[in-house]
C-alpha cells in the first residue's frame, strides 16, 4: 500500500543539521506514527513520503519554508522581568507556551538582562535546512474513529 491522504504511516527516522549533527531521532525508542494529510508531520517530509511504501528508505533534504518555516525577526521581543512570576528561575533555552489570537505559542527565553527577558517565538528549526533519514515502517489505511478523532489509535499513539 503505498502513502496517501488519510493512511497511518509509521517510520523510523533521523533528522540532522546541515552539519552533520543529530536534532532527533526515532533510532532505539518507537517510531513516529501519524495520519497522512492532515498536517501532523512539516509539509515538506510529508511530501517527501508521499507513495512511498512499507521497507521504503529516502533520504530528504527539507528548506526551511517547507519545513518549520524562515526565521522571522519580529518574533523576537523584550518583555519586563517584572511580568514573570518566579524571576531567580528564568534562564536562556527555556520554554513555556502562551495563548495567542492564532492559537498557542512556544517561546523561548534567549538572554536574560537585568530588567528585561528577550523572548523568541519561533520555532527552534526555523530558518534550518533539514536532513532526513527515514524508513516506512508500515502503512494501513486510517479508521473511521481515527479519522473523527484527529489522530491514531493503537499501537504507537496515546490511546494503547
Amino acid at each position: 500500500m503505498n502513502i496517501a491522504k488519510n493512511h497511518v504511516v509509521t517510520m523510523h527516522y533521523t533528522l540532522t543539521d546541515d552539519k552533520g549533527t543529530t536534532l532527533d531521532t526515532s533510532d532505539g525508542g518507537e517510531p513516529l506514527v501519524y495520519i497522512h494529510g492532515l498536517g501532523q508531520i512539516i509539509p515538506g517530509l510529508e511530501a517527501k513520503v508521499e507513495g512511498k511504501t512499507k521497507g521504503d528508505k529516502l533520504q530528504a533534504v527539507i528548506e526551511a519554508k517547507d519545513g518549520y518555516g524562515d526565521r522571522v525577526d519580529e518574533m523576537v521581543n523584550s518583555m519586563p522581568k517584572s511580568e514573570f512570576p518566579d524571576t531567580e528561575e528564568l534562564a536562556e533555552g527555556m520554554q513555556f507556551q502562551v495563548d495567542t489570537d492564532k492559537g498557542p505559542l512556544v517561546l523561548t527565553i534567549v538572554e536574560v538582562k537585568d530588567d528585561e527577558v528577550v523572548l523568541d517565538g519561533n520555532h527552534p528549526l526555523a530558518g534550518y535546512t533539514l536532513h532526513f533519514d527515514v524508513e516506512i515502517v508500515e502503512v494501513r489505511e486510517a479508521t473511521e474513529d481515527e479519522l473523527a478523532h484527529g489522530h491514531v489509535h493503537g499501537e504507537g499513539s496515546a490511546h494503547d
